[in-house]
């Protein structure tokens, strides 16, 4: 297990934790008694650690190494149900988007997705999870596909940013997200959106629109990183942590701000911590927000998702 800077007092607990157990295994010592009090004074710590962080904190924890990526969300939701589809049919197949046709239950979804990668090799193959618009036109044709026969579309968003290279500039970036965006506002099939790490900028929005936006309690929503606000405000990456907090770019500032629907709790320590339950409720979740929309119409989705849209940004004084 690795451990971010502000986790150094639960590692320290879980360190003494272990050698207590190790000690009572090898040995004739009882130190049932004194691995309950570690225990207990570990719990303690994760309730009252996690129950304060800061906005800068959760951006940290949404880029654990260890937290689960798209492909894990589908392959634990779908196990062998997953059928991967791939390419732009204009371009090529860009790996840093993912997608393909799965089943939670008996129902069948079509998902989307960044994927970011492993290790320096599958980071590099996966392009850091930043999609060039060969992939968000490949996510485009995987919707337009599932409206052509009737079924309901879920978007894992998890980017730094799409990817800001000359080429991709050059093969329109731009337009691929603003198509992307205008084509799910009019999608004739519902539409779920969940923000399981980072999501930042027009790589985010390029697969974020829906009729339910779900995001987990340990992510972010934002115009920009933390980190780049801090550049161009401060010409230093120093700020970043004032910079997390005045972008109000957590959940609960994402929910305050009715830009997102419901906030996904995750397990104490985080999604990484205990990852088949965040599977579980993820996949109930999305279950969940489908049988709402089911019962709606083609026109009352619609006009709904264009109403829910329309309205955000608008304040009365």
């Amino acid at each position: 297990m690795e451990y971010l800077e502000f986790e150094l007092p639960i590692k320290e607990l879980q360190e003494q934790y272990d050698k207590a157990c190790k000690i009572g295994e090898e040995s004739d010592v009882d130190v049932t008694n004194t691995c309950k009090q570690i225990e207990k004074k570990l719990n303690e710590t994760k309730k009252e650690l996690y129950k304060n962080l800061t906005p800068w904190q959760r951006v940290q924890l949404s880029r654990h190494p260890n937290r689960p990526y798209t492909m894990d969300y589908i392959n634990a939701i779908c196990g062998d149900s997953f059928l991967e589809l791939h390419g732009d049919r204009s371009f090529k197949d860009d790996k840093a988007m993912v997608g393909g046709l799965g089943k939670i239950g008996d129902q069948s979804y079509m998902f989307v997705g960044q994927q970011k990668g492993y290790n320096t090799k599958t980071r590099q193959y996966r392009n850091f999870g930043m999609a060039n618009p060969e992939g968000y036109r490949k996510a485009l044709r995987l919707m337009k596909s599932a409206e052509k026969f009737n079924i309901p579309v879920v978007t894992f968003v998890d980017t730094p940013g799409a990817y800001p290279g000359l080429e991709a500039e050059e093969r329109g970036q731009g337009e691929a997200i603003a198509r992307n965006i205008l084509e799910m506002t009019r999608l004739q099939v519902p539409i779920i959106v969940v923000i399981i790490g980072e999501g930042a900028s027009g790589g985010a929005l390029g697969i974020g629109v829906g009729d339910r936006v779900l995001m987990l309690e340990n992510t972010w929503y934002s115009v920009i990183s933390p980190e780049s606000c801090s550049s161009i405000l401060w010409r230093s990456w120093e700020f970043k942590e004032q910079a997390a907090e005045s972008l109000k770019l957590t959940a609960k500032d994402m929910k305050r701000q009715k830009l997102i629907d419901k906030i996904v709790k995750e397990p104490i320590g985080g999604a990484h911590s205990d990852r088949p339950k965040t599977f579980e409720t993820v996949a109930k979740e999305i279950e969940k927000a489908f049988t709402e929309l089911k019962k709606l119409s083609t026109t009352e989705l619609v006009d709904q998702r264009m109403e829910k849209y329309s309205n955000m940004g608008v304040f009365k004084g």
